[in-house]
């Protein structure tokens, strides 16, 4: 599934073939996805794309109008062809630019998502959503001791409460298993015992491994032209994700696998002791 670095890396792919461009046909081969296609992205046609944003997972690409908002589910991506290129099974959207490409939607699985949102308004999507990890914290309020005063009572496991939403955004399975293995907690932790010098180590950790996988994406993609869309995860890098069973990469001592959530989840007995 695109986590929070993918989606910023196709955000940052696609941003420069996208702005400042006018949406010349709309072409909707499947309005049937997670959600159905909002009838206002048909009315895009005329619009001049104004700027890119992303929210946790969501990309946002914003309109004189609004902000149309993709999310990507567990298998789409986003792609700048030619014209002339035929649309392959499952492209489910286009977007004919004035530029002369068109930004083309591929999901096979079709749990991704096309909404939209009037300007000045707020969907319900978004509404919900924590602060972002990798903006400045005077901007969001996320901090090690918001964390800390958050977390105060819960018995939920630390990997389960950095995933969830409500606390931060973009901080998926992936990102969660390698952040606390570089932080030294066990992913089984009470989100409530953990001390507030411990979410100081985690929030920076969390912010490193999120910043370097970004950096890693941006590296193995290049761009998203004629491409498959897919952003490059930093599988190279990877500590713990699934890699259970194997030696731990630090201390040789075999990794522990368990489901947590119903999630993956992959540990070091020996250097996660927190």
């Amino acid at each position: 599934m695109p986590e929070l670095p993918e989606v910023e890396t196709t955000k940052r792919g696609i941003e420069p073939w996208l702005e400042g461009q006018t949406i010349e046909q709309v072409i909707i081969r499947q309005p049937k996805l997670r959600w159905p296609v909002a009838e206002q992205i048909s009315g895009l046609v005329g619009q001049q794309v104004l700027r890119l944003d992303r929210r946790g997972k969501y990309l946002l690409v914003e309109f004189e109008s609004g902000t149309a908002i993709w999310h990507l589910g567990m298998s789409g991506s986003l792609r700048i062809v030619k014209p002339e290129e035929d649309a392959r099974l499952h492209d489910h959207v286009d977007w004919v630019l004035s530029n002369g490409w068109i930004l083309r939607y591929h999901d096979p699985r079709r749990f991704g998502a096309l909404l939209w949102q009037d300007k000045g308004a707020t969907i319900d999507q978004l509404a919900a959503l924590g602060p972002e990890p990798l903006l400045p914290a005077e901007e969001t309020g996320l901090t090690a001791d918001s964390l800390y005063q958050q977390s105060r009572g819960k018995k939920q496991a630390i990997k389960l409460f950095i995933m969830d939403n409500a606390t931060m955004v973009g901080v998926g399975n992936i990102y969660a298993n390698e952040s606390l293995f570089m932080a030294g907690i066990r992913p089984t932790a009470q989100a409530g015992k953990i001390s507030k010098p411990r979410y100081e180590k985690l929030l920076g950790c969390i912010r490193q491994v999120l910043g370097k996988a970004i950096e890693q994406g941006g590296t193995t993609l290049r761009d998203f032209v004629n491409s498959d869309g897919q952003p490059g995860y930093f599988a190279q890098e990877l500590q713990v994700y699934g890699r259970g069973g194997k030696p731990c990469r630090v201390c040789e001592q075999p990794l522990k696998e368990i489901r947590l959530g119903q999630r993956a989840t992959v540990y070091c007995l020996q250097c996660q002791k927190y």
